[in-house]
């Protein structure tokens, strides 16, 4: 399994859960929908993604979301 997978696997539970947190508990779950979607939104344009880095140190092999090489 890719980073790529683990990323999206990850961001698509988070916002499951959040979405039934919102129904069974508060509304305020929705920050963290609303939260998972602009981290999502940045990565895609920064090319940057905190869980993407800390999969990588763990040593997870990098998929989709590489960071182009240095020159």
């Amino acid at each position: 399994m890719t980073t790529e997978r683990v990323v999206r696997i990850f961001a698509g539970t988070v916002i499951l859960v959040s979405i039934l947190l919102v129904l069974y508990h508060s509304q305020w779950w929705l920050l963290l929908t609303g939260f998972v979607g602009l981290n999502l939104l940045q990565s895609g344009f920064t090319r940057f993604c905190p869980l993407d880095s800390i999969l990588g140190k763990a040593g997870l092999p990098a998929g989709g979301l590489q960071r182009p090489a240095e020159r």
